[in-house]
């Protein structure tokens, strides 16, 4: 695996309720826990027919309290709705971070957010 693509940190910020993932050459990112539930990498939140997700909702208050490594590849996250299925791999961290604004719209689309609602994850 290339060294660019794996992350230099990841911390868990408590008070910002976020994951930062750390990738080399200054690319860092702030992903919120709800968005990182919400976005899981799992079966279950991954439909059955081809790239369409199951829309998540009620995560708001969601904890991530535990970050496990997984080899040299990926973490697996729990979070205190009992959720801790699915792998976040180094390339799917990156993916969330790189297309955050738009996936985070995409789903208070989904949602049936109101004009000028903007929620932050």
């Amino acid at each position: 695996m290339n060294s660019h693509n794996v992350p230099t940190d990841i911390i868990l910020h408590q008070e910002s309720r976020t994951l930062e993932v750390v990738f080399s050459g200054d690319e860092k990112y702030h992903l919120p826990w709800e968005y990182l539930r919400v976005f899981s990498p799992s079966k279950e939140v991954r439909a059955r027919h081809g790239s369409q997700r199951i829309t998540v909702s009620g995560k708001q208050s969601v904890v991530l309290e535990q970050i496990a490594p997984i080899g040299n590849y990926a973490v697996k996250l729990f979070f205190d709705d009992g959720h801790n299925s699915g792998l976040y791999d180094w390339r799917y961290l990156r993916e969330l971070g790189t297309n955050y604004e738009r996936n985070w719209q995409d789903h208070l689309r989904r949602m049936g957010a109101n004009n000028g609602e903007d929620r932050q994850g």
